[in-house]
């Protein structure tokens, strides 16, 4: 089997048994952790135009974010060897909240005209050295292959609705 071959495996693998991520924190909480990781004026959620989406990327996998509510469209280059992970719609709040919210939501993706598909996450995690539990609607994406992609996400729950488009430049792995 080639290299390449190998870590494409590795990878496929490793979504399926949690992002690829390697580590025991359920991928919420890290996305959590990530969206929460700068001030207000830095955040990921907040940033309308993509410039922050960069900020605080783990190493192993990249987050994407919705919104407070509402609309953006955002630009952002991302690594070719990374999956990419976000959520439709989620919360952090006690399970009685969760389970309230999770009848509700409802959300999809499309990735370069084609709809791809979400799961309903919730875990208990540790959000900012704090124990929490999270739910929602998330997509997990394969690596992309090198070039510019749009994905659109949308997700409600409730009164809460958030829609943003993504042109994703996804660069070449670097050459060692």
């Amino acid at each position: 089997m080639s290299p390449r071959s190998a870590l494409s495996l590795l990878l496929a693998l490793g979504l399926v048994t949690g992002c690829g991520t390697g580590a025991s924190e359920p991928v919420q909480g890290r996305w959590w952790n990530w969206a929460y990781s700068g001030d207000e004026r830095t955040s990921p959620v907040r940033d309308t135009s993509g410039r922050f989406c960069a900020r605080d990327q783990p190493r192993d996998v990249w987050f994407l974010a919705g919104t407070f509510g509402g609309t953006a469209r955002r630009t952002c280059a991302v690594p070719q060897e990374r999956p990419i992970v976000f959520p439709l719609v989620n919360l952090v709040a006690p399970v009685v909240q969760c389970r309230a919210f999770m009848t509700a939501a409802k959300g999809g993706a499309v990735l370069d005209g084609q709809p791809v598909t979400s799961e309903h996450l919730e875990d208990d995690v540790v959000v900012n050295r704090r124990r929490s539990h999270a739910c929602g609607l998330w997509v997990r994406l394969h690596p992309l292959s090198p070039g510019t992609h749009t994905l659109t996400l949308q997700g409600s729950s409730g009164d809460f609705h958030t829609n943003v488009t993504y042109t994703l430049v996804v660069t070449p792995a670097s050459r060692a």
